[in-house]
């Protein structure tokens, strides 16, 4: 999959309005929901951005149950799957450079 980013005609992003205030070692669960009426076929992706810097992918999921993750956010710390209308992100055993802005983002 890689680090693509997509037109933003064909992506809609979402963008909690929260922080997160967790210790090291803890699991998280990042809130994520999208517009049911989206087609049978949708993409869902996260991203993570750190201060400063561009949003980096994290991982994919899609309607035919497709599972990416980059290789910086293995499985097993970064995980999410697709319960429509939502796609929550798990991020298990955090770190302190888990701390970050995340993003959902739709292209269906």
């Amino acid at each position: 999959m890689g680090n693509k980013l997509h037109s933003p005609r064909s992506v809609q992003k979402y963008i909690p309005k929260f922080n997160v205030i967790a210790a090291e070692g803890e699991t998280v669960t990042l809130g994520c929901t999208f517009e049911a009426s989206v087609s049978t076929t949708a993409y869902l992706f996260w991203y993570k951005q750190e201060v400063n810097d561009f949003p980096v992918y994290i991982l994919r999921r899609d309607t035919f149950g497709t599972e990416d993750n980059a290789a910086d956010f293995p499985k097993e710390r970064f995980n999410a799957a697709i319960n429509k209308p939502s796609v929550p992100l798990k991020i298990q055993k955090l770190q302190l450079s888990d701390s970050a802005v995340y993003y959902c983002a739709l292209q269906g």
